[in-house]
């Protein structure tokens, strides 16, 4: 829908630069705060689920690592079947209920989970723990709101900034996006940990971590609607032509060989780092250092070198051809995770070189 951002967005003047024209624009906060809560909520999502199986289904004779990738399966599985048809969706539906509703629902879906592991305590489904695959089911449909809330957020960015703006109203996103990652992962589990202890003084089972992920949803579902979007809604005139648009996307793509190549590698890329975020449970699970549910300060690393990478790209990036960039990230990324293989069991050998990892990784992303 074509839209232009509202006039109250404040006295911009022409000379206004940087952060502050953003800043100072009320719908772009909003959005901008919103985005906070739903970011850190879906990192400490996964530090969630970790702490669950470990505290309720870990075995001493075998490791947590098959569970966990049964959970990236599941969280990864909407995002491949409906990523196309929820961003086309999304652009046609109002903006602003799209985002308000998706928080919620994933709000209510994590507040449920205490209840879903208690009714289903001694019972079991095939082989697994009818409680485990609740929480498949959870995930899946978490991650299934995700794809739809993904791309409003993004599409609502230029309906509240204006176009001058859009860059640092972009690199702010990326910003949060990035710090979300360090942070929900790094503090995820001694958060989780704490909201445990306050809410389980009476020996009974805490549901404080739930509380503290699906609180998080729910508020940002509350910022957001305070959120002001002017635009056409078409949905209704247009709703036939969707998956027209899939199809135009496709013939974009077999046409477009810069777009397929690029696309190609960014789907190498978040392979890499779902693949990732297994591999660091079990890198926790057998250091000294770590338990396994405090993986999140591995990722959190990572992380840390993607933030870095992109704020060095930012200044000097343009000096180098695209492809030059890519090529070298992917050499270092590759030499990095053969590198890990060396220091399974040294915890600041492993941070550094998953670091090393996050920061080739920008190479990769932020060009493509």
């Amino acid at each position: 829908p074509e839209s232009q951002p509202s006039s109250d967005l404040g006295d911009e003047s022409p000379q206004d630069t940087g952060f502050w024209p953003v800043l100072n624009n009320r719908n772009f906060l909003v959005l901008w705060s919103g985005q906070v809560f739903s970011q850190l909520a879906d990192k400490v999502y996964l530090v969630l689920m970790i702490a669950l199986i470990a505290s309720r289904f870990e075995d001493s004779n075998e490791t947590i690592s098959g569970w966990v990738s049964a959970i990236t399966i599941a969280f990864t599985i909407p995002a491949v079947l409906f990523g196309s048809l929820a961003g086309a969706f999304a652009d046609r539906w109002p903006k602003k209920s799209v985002l308000v509703f998706t928080n919620i629902l994933r709000g209510v879906l994590v507040l449920t989970i205490p209840l879903l592991l208690w009714i289903s305590e001694g019972w079991r489904f095939a082989a697994l723990p009818l409680g485990f695959c609740l929480m498949l089911a959870v995930t899946f449909l978490v991650s299934t709101l995700t794809q739809f809330f993904a791309p409003a957020e993004q599409a609502a960015i230029p309906l509240v900034v204006e176009r001058r703006h859009l860059l640092a109203a972009n690199s702010l996103y990326t910003t949060t996006m990035m710090a979300s990652v360090i942070v929900g992962f790094a503090v995820g589990e001694p958060v989780l940990k704490l909201a445990d202890s306050l809410l389980g003084q009476n020996g009974t089972e805490s549901i404080g971590k739930e509380l503290v992920v699906g609180g998080s949803y729910c508020i940002a579902g509350l910022l957001l609607m305070l959120l002001k979007i002017r635009e056409n809604n078409n949905s209704q005139a247009e709703s036939a032509h969707v998956f027209e648009d899939i199809r135009d996307g496709l013939r974009y793509l077999g046409q477009n060989h810069r777009v397929r190549a690029a696309m190609s590698q960014l789907i190498v890329l978040f392979c890499v780092f779902a693949a990732l975020a297994v591999l660091a449970v079990r890198v926790a699970q057998v250091m000294p250092a770590l338990r396994a549910d405090q993986f999140g300060f591995l990722l959190a690393a990572a992380g840390v070198g993607m933030g870095v990478g992109a704020a060095i790209l930012g200044h000097f990036g343009s000096s180098f051809s695209h492809r030059r960039l890519s090529t070298f990230g992917s050499v270092g990324m590759a030499v990095s995770l053969g590198g890990m293989a060396l220091f399974t069991e040294q915890l600041w050998p492993s941070l550094c070189l998953i670091a090393m990892l996050g920061f080739f990784a920008s190479m990769v992303g932020v060009p493509m």
